[in-house]
């Protein structure tokens, strides 16, 4: 390995989520991994908290819970004002009688929110990081959703256009990678992590194991490669981390 390519590589890993959030600047727009608990990066949540941009627009599956006790969602941050505008295919609890953090600042006009089927939700990311502008799709048509909005029949049925979501950052979570930035997922973290990651700018990864060395990771076994990756912080024992050690242990 060239001594070049070796410093780049090191140069992905990052001391503290602290170091990893710090330069992300006000009005940027971040997607976050994650299907309800799985793949949901925890500790970057509380890092981009701690670090406090304004005017964020988040992207990701939903707003958050309120289940106690709570773990960090991008609800903690729309809570601390500092969002703009949330983009997600659930914006609305899955129960009558549940009322998310969320919803008080969108009822009082505090937060924006686009409702996004999951599947086209999934489709614009996917398409941000194919370098594809927008598709057509016949989710949503004769819906809401697609009032004033473009319509094309094709082979004798409507589809709605769709663009395209590109993202300045990525917020994601593996259990393994290699300082390469290649990335293993644990079963359903592969869910909307990889389409985050390639759509994104900047992809930034809370990792569950020891950082390997480089082509430590069979290439059969890589889920995301490591040119989708910019920046890695390898998740610590408790307290500084959140859900490390414990959670491991169990699941071996």
């Amino acid at each position: 390995m060239q001594r070049g390519e070796a410093m780049a590589q090191a140069s992905k890993l990052r001391e503290s989520f602290r170091d990893a959030v710090a330069d992300i600047p006000d009005g940027s727009r971040i997607g976050f991994g994650g299907f309800a608990m799985p793949g949901v990066p925890f500790n970057l949540i509380m890092a981009l908290k701690e670090q406090g941009a304004k005017r964020l627009t988040l992207v990701a599956n939903t707003t958050g819970s309120s289940q106690q006790p709570r773990m960090p969602d991008i609800g903690m941050l729309v809570e601390n004002g500092q969002v703009a505008k949330v983009i997600c295919a659930f914006t609305a609890p899955t129960r009558p009688t549940e009322t998310l953090p969320f919803t008080p600042f969108y009822e009082s006009g505090e937060v924006d929110a686009e409702l996004v089927p999951q599947g086209t939700l999934a489709e614009r990311l996917r398409a941000a990081g194919a370098g594809i502008l927008a598709f057509y799709t016949p989710t949503a048509v004769g819906t809401e959703l697609a009032e004033g909005r473009e319509t094309r029949v094709i082979g004798g049925r409507e589809y709605l256009l769709e663009y395209a979501l590109p993202l300045d950052y990525a917020f994601v979570r593996a259990r393994r990678a290699d300082a390469a930035g290649n990335l293993r997922f644990h079963r359903s973290q592969r869910n909307f992590n990889p389409v985050m990651a390639t759509a994104a700018r900047c992809t930034i990864a809370e990792i569950e194991e020891p950082v390997v060395e480089a082509g430590a990771i069979d290439p059969d076994d890589v889920h995301l490669s490591g040119i989708y990756v910019h920046r890695m912080v390898a998740v610590p024992p408790a307290p500084e981390g959140i859900w490390p050690a414990k959670r491991r242990e169990r699941r071996r």
